[in-house]
C-alpha cells in the first residue's frame, strides 16, 4: 500500500513540475505513472552506478555534480518515453529538481501516514 502511494503520489509530482515549469511536458496522469516508474527504476539501477563512476568528480564539485547526474537519469527518461518530454538539459535540471522536492515531501507525508511496523 505503501509503494503504490508513494508511486502514485510521485506521479502527481511529476505532473506538477510539468504544470510550473514549461520545459517539462507530460501528456496524460497514465504517461506520468510509467515516468515516475522508469525514474524509480532508473534511479535504483543506473544513478549509484553512475555515483560511483563519478566519484572523484563528485568530491572535487563538494557534491553538486549529483545534481547533474540526477537531471541525466530525469532526461534520460524523457527520452525513451513517448508521453514525458524535456526540452534541454537546462530544463532537466530544474525539473528534476523540482521533483527531487516534492519526491523529500512525499516521502516525509508517506512515512508519517504509514509508519513502519519495526518501531
Amino acid at each position: 500500500m505503501k509503494t503504490l502511494t508513494r508511486w502514485l503520489l510521485l506521479a502527481g509530482a511529476l505532473l506538477l513540475v510539468a504544470h510550473l515549469y514549461p520545459g517539462v511536458e507530460v501528456k496524460s496522469f497514465g504517461s506520468a505513472m510509467i515516468a515516475a516508474l522508469l525514474l524509480g527504476l532508473l534511479n535504483t539501477l543506473l544513478r549509484p552506478i553512475l555515483v560511483l563512476l563519478t566519484l572523484p568528480v563528485t568530491v572535487v564539485s563538494l557534491g553538486l555534480f549529483l545534481f547533474v547526474i540526477n537531471a541525466l537519469m530525469f532526461w534520460a527518461a524523457a527520452g525513451v518515453l513517448d508521453g514525458f518530454a524535456v526540452t534541454g538539459f537546462g530544463a532537466a535540471l530544474v525539473g528534476s529538481l523540482i521533483y527531487s522536492l516534492c519526491g523529500m515531501l512525499i516521502d516525509t507525508v508517506v512515512e508519517r501516514v504509514f509508519p513502519s511496523p519495526i518501531d
